[in-house]
Order: structure tokens, then C-alpha cells, then sequence
């Protein structure tokens, strides 16, 4: 019985006749980038250091060459002149050539010429885009490799590249190495990228770019933590005549003191702190991030505006503001000290009741209150009746304030008459 169920058991299969032979190509190495960089740099060689020649022939050996496979190797030729080992140096044994970006001459010129070679050819082949973007990232890792005169031309090109968008801002995030940071590598490198990327743009554009990867405000870390402040890199790149983006982060951390100023506003607001230690809190905070009093009182109308829900019938609310902000006026009162403060609440304040629907008859009660509460003085109230408004529903508030305006005319003419008779 045991001999018969063995009988039954199927038989394996067996390869029988000619093994199969592994093909050539299997056979060879999976990854060789020596052959590929002979085949670029010959034809380097060949095209001699006509950029024009070069595009055509590196546009040409797409078709032939694997790129995709080879494209680190390929732009560490374009920019090096050969295989770049890790660290950034050339490996010794292997062949080079001339026709690269650190061979070239460092002018902007130049280094214009060579963007359009990169342009060229990821335009051309798509696929290269994150190669390109993954290599410059490990460019600028290696700075320290590179000699001075390499890093300034890279640095042109990369600002270059910038510019015309070819590469995204993300890779400024190599430049954040502790390394590069601490040694003055990063801040010298970012002197000459900024420099060539805002002579092709302008700094609104290069603040756009900035913006999209969420490195407008991170710009002060190419600098060592003790250095981080922004009157160190004002004069930094002030002094490397780089005035606008000195500027540039002087008002981006300006920004961020106000957002900062707002929030805690609210808060102390919310909690019903004093009064008193509110205006101290707000008053530091001035000095500490040099914001004026125009742009605190206009911070503190939002932040008053703001801690109500406010009444859905147009008749009900102006007596709700007028309740609010009588509270709120000794707090408004301590930073409208000059006449361009008081106008820039009076704008606020128009802006306000414009934007909001239920306001619109409330604006001349609000302005009488802080009048007599003496936030607001007759001379920036006549200056914004005259002249100093907003368009923004214009002819309804001037038409509330007529009578008013009227009686402080009436009233600071008989002060004056009265004040002749006195003489």
C-alpha cells in the first residue's frame, strides 16, 4: 500500500538539455558611473568651452546616455569637472575636465551663461528636475571642500537659478548645517547667492520665493546662535551691500513682534488685567522691536474689536460699542500721545464701521466719545474730515460727522477770539 501511493506521487519537473546563460548586460556591473563619465567628458572636451556647443551636445547624449541613472555623476561634471568623492573633492585617479562651472571664470556673466546650460537640459529631459534639486543640496553641504573662488561661483549660479526658477528656495536648507553655520561658511555664501539672485529679480520677488518653503523667517540662522539677532545681520549685509535684504528681515521680524504684541494683547484682555500693567507690558515691547505708536494703536482698536461678540441689529449695536469702548478708552488714550496716532485710529475706526455692515451708524458716537474721553484732540478730527480719509464710504461718514465738525470749528474759534481778548 505504501509502495502504491508512492507510485501516485507526481514527479518534480527537471530542467533538462542547455542551462540558460545570464545575459551580458545582467552580467555587468549594476552600477557604473566610470564608463558614463568618459562618454561626458570626451565630448566636454570636443565642444571645448562654447556653452552654446556644450547644450547642443549634452541635449543630444540624452538619447544615447542614461541620465536617469547617471545624474548625479552627470552635474558633478557640469559643475566640478569630474566625479566629486564625499566632502566635495575630485577623485584623483579619475579623468577630468576644464569645461565646468569651477573651471569657468567667476563673473556673473558667465554664470548666467552656464544656468542656461542647466536650463537647456532640464528643460529637455523633465525627469532631471529632482536630480538637480538632490545635487545642489549636497553642493552646498560640501562648501567646505571647494575653494573660495569655487564657492562664489556656485553660489552666483545657484542665486541665478533661483531666479529664473529652476531650482525651489527649499535647498537654502543645506545652508542651516551647524558646520557651515558656525565656520562664516553659510553667511559668505548666502552674500553672493542673495546678490545674484536680487540683480535678476528683486527683493519682493525673492521674498515670494521665500515665503512658498516657509524660509522668510529663518533667514537669521545662517548665523551662529549668539549672532542670531537682527541688528548683527543688518550690518552684515549692509556691509556687503545688501541694503534690501537687510530691510527685508528687519521688517519680517517686525512683523512677527506685532503678530506676537496681538496675541498677547488679546490675552491679557480676555484675562481683565489692569490697565496699567497692560500699557507697561505694550510700552516695552516698543522699545524692545522698535514699533511705533501708529502701529500700536491700530494693533490695540483690533485687539478691542475683537473680545465681543457683537449684536446682529444695527439699532443695538452702537449702544454695545459706545458701553465697550468707553471702557477700553483710558488704554487707547495712553498711545494716541501724537497727532498721527489720533489719525490712525480715526482711519481705523472708519475702516471698521466700512467693512462691518451694523457699524456704519455708529461711526460719529464713536468718534464723539473719544473726543470726550480725549483720545482723539480737534485738530487730526478736522484734518480727516478735510482731507484725510478713507474713500471707503466717505460721503456716509462725513455726512454723520457734519455738525460735529462744525461745532469744534465754532468752538476753537471762540477760543481764539477769546484768547485775543485775554492779550
Amino acid at each position: 500500500r505504501v509502495s502504491f501511493m508512492n507510485n501516485q506521487k507526481p514527479q518534480k519537473p527537471t530542467l533538462s538539455g542547455q542551462r540558460f546563460k545570464t545575459r551580458k548586460r545582467d552580467e555587468k556591473e549594476r552600477f557604473d558611473p566610470t564608463q558614463f563619465q568618459d562618454c561626458i567628458i570626451q565630448g566636454l572636451t570636443e565642444t571645448g568651452t562654447d556653452l552654446e556647443a556644450v547644450a547642443k551636445f549634452l541635449d543630444a547624449s540624452g538619447a544615447k546616455l542614461d541620465y536617469r541613472r547617471y545624474a548625479e555623476t552627470l552635474f558633478d561634471i557640469l559643475v566640478a569637472g569630474g566625479m566629486l568623492a564625499p566632502g566635495g573633492t575630485l577623485a584623483d585617479d579619475m579623468t577630468r575636465t576644464n569645461v565646468c562651472v569651477f573651471a569657468a571664470q567667476e563673473d556673473l556673466e558667465t554664470m548666467q551663461a552656464f544656468a542656461q546650460v542647466f536650463n537647456k537640459l532640464i528643460r529637455r529631459y523633465k525627469y532631471l528636475e529632482k536630480g538637480f534639486e538632490d545635487e545642489v543640496k549636497k553642493l552646498l553641504l560640501f562648501l567646505k571642500g571647494f575653494s573660495e573662488s569655487e564657492r562664489n561661483k556656485l553660489a552666483m549660479l545657484t542665486g541665478i537659478l533661483l531666479a529664473n526658477g529652476t531650482l525651489n528656495a527649499s535647498i537654502l536648507n543645506s545652508l542651516y548645517n551647524e558646520n557651515l553655520v558656525k565656520e562664516g561658511v553659510s553667511a559668505a555664501f548666502a552674500v553672493k547667492l542673495f546678490k545674484s539672485w536680487i540683480n535678476e529679480k528683486d527683493i519682493n520677488a525673492v521674498a515670494v520665493s521665500l515665503r512658498k518653503v516657509n524660509m522668510d523667517n529663518r533667514l537669521m540662522e545662517l548665523f551662529p546662535a549668539n549672532k542670531q539677532s537682527v541688528e548683527h545681520f543688518s550690518k552684515y549685509f549692509t556691509e556687503a551691500g545688501l541694503k534690501e535684504l537687510s530691510e527685508y528681515v528687519r521688517n519680517q521680524q517686525s512683523i512677527g513682534a506685532r503678530k506676537e504684541l496681538q496675541k498677547e494683547l488679546q490675552e491679557q484682555m480676555s484675562r481683565g488685567d489692569p490697565f496699567k500693567d497692560i500699557i507697561l507690558y505694550v510700552k516695552e515691547e516698543m522699545k524692545k522691536n522698535n514699533i511705533s505708536e501708529q502701529t500700536v494703536v491700530a494693533i490695540i482698536w483690533s485687539s478691542v474689536m475683537s473680545t465681543v461678540e457683537w449684536n446682529k441689529k444695527e439699532e443695538l449695536v452702537a449702544e454695545q460699542a459706545i458701553k465697550h469702548l468707553k471702557q477700553y478708552s483710558p488704554l487707547l488714550a495712553a498711545f494716541t500721545t501724537q497727532g498721527q496716532s489720533e489719525l490712525t485710529l480715526l482711519l481705523k475706526i472708519q475702516e471698521y464701521c466700512y467693512d462691518n455692515i451694523h457699524f456704519m451708524k455708529a461711526f460719529q458716537k464713536i468718534v464723539v466719545l473719544f473726543y470726550k474721553a480725549e483720545v482723539l484732540s480737534e485738530e487730526p478730527i478736522l484734518k480727516w474730515y478735510k482731507d484725510a480719509h478713507l474713500a471707503k464710504g466717505k460721503s456716509v461718514f462725513l455726512e454723520q460727522m457734519k455738525k460735529f465738525v462744525e461745532w469744534l470749528k465754532n468752538a476753537e474759534e471762540e477760543s481764539e477770539s477769546e484768547a485775543e481778548e485775554g492779550d
